[in-house]
């Protein structure tokens, strides 16, 4: 059986179908998730920011499974000790490829330099028989 709650974190999961109106509710429960996390409202600047950018994030790997994967099946938030993992599940086995480099004021294939920039970590790993896309972000004051 698993460990208790301070071994394992706090975690939610949205359990998902389509693409329609998916990016706006993975955003919305990732808000709500941060808000009971006390990660939002935030104490200052940086940790508005810090949230921003993990709203940000989810948008874009949401997106990315939409547009590559048709559709995440699934998102899920690990939240502890201040650190934040965020898993998208889709059926595609085909993990994220960087692009050749573009120019950063064309439209398009800017997901994984968003990710690069942004997440303390990322990655893709096979499950099942498609794959999970993960990132890992700290709230301000903690090691990226």
């Amino acid at each position: 059986m698993g460990g208790n709650v301070a071994e394992e974190g706090q975690v939610r999961r949205l359990v998902l179908f389509g693409t329609k109106g998916v990016v706006m509710r993975c955003r919305d429960f990732t808000a709500e998730a941060l808000g009971d996390w006390g990660w939002i409202p935030a104490e200052d600047a940086e940790g508005r920011e810090r949230a921003e950018d993990v709203l940000l994030l989810v948008s874009e790997v949401v997106t990315n499974a939409c547009l590559h994967a048709d559709g995440p099946e699934e998102l899920v938030l690990r939240h502890r000790d201040d650190h934040l993992r965020v898993e998208v599940s889709d059926a595609s086995p085909e993990h994220p490829k960087r692009r050749r480099p573009r120019a950063p004021s064309l439209p398009g294939g800017h997901g994984l330099m968003v990710l690069d920039r942004l997440a303390g970590a990322w990655g893709s790993e096979p499950r099942g028989r498609g794959k999970v896309v993960w990132l890992e972000i700290a709230r301000p004051g903690h090691p990226r």
